[in-house]
């Protein structure tokens, strides 16, 4: 019985293991099947000529490639620039990156309170996984913020909705 019980565990350890492994191979692609292209090519370019546009799923591409310095050096100010254009056009995503780095202090001084909007608000446009770990990301602020700060940034959350992002 306690072989039986070792090999289920086995079997489902395994599962858990090829689960992994797909979903990364999914979220962190590689070679030239990346999402966003190193610096010098023509696609960077494009990306780039799209971002200035004003194409917020381009400017959230921008962000993520100065924020993981990816073709280019990593710069944290970049990224919050191009994520808060993209963020104030209602990108889910790039309202989740921003809260990131605001909740870390990167690109600029850390803010609690905008963090847990931000998070708050790219919750409440997700789906599925993504509006799950956005609801734990904005759980984990929290516990770092007090009563008057989570009541501040849900009062931002709800004035940032009502201005459709605007001023943000």
């Amino acid at each position: 019985m306690t072989i039986h019980s070792r090999a289920r565990h086995t079997q489902h350890l395994m599962r858990a293991i090829a689960v992994i492994f797909l979903l990364a191979t999914l979220v962190f692609p590689v070679g030239s099947s990346m999402a966003f292209p190193p610096a010098g090519t023509k696609d960077l370019s494009t990306l780039q000529t799209q971002a200035n546009q004003g194409i917020a799923e381009a400017q959230n591409g921008l962000g993520e490639l100065y924020a993981k310095g990816k073709g280019m050096p990593q710069d944290y100010v970049q990224a919050r620039t191009w994520y808060e254009k993209a963020a104030a056009q209602g990108h889910p995503m790039a309202q989740n990156n921003l809260a990131e780095l605001y909740f870390a202090g990167l690109g600029g001084p850390q803010d609690l309170v905008r963090a847990y909007m931000w998070v708050n608000l790219a919750a409440s446009h997700m789906q599925g996984e993504d509006k799950k770990q956005a609801e734990e990301n904005r759980d984990d602020v929290a516990q770092r913020m007090t009563p008057a700060q989570i009541t501040e940034a849900k009062r931002l959350s709800e004035q940032c909705r009502s201005n459709k992002f605007k001023g943000c």
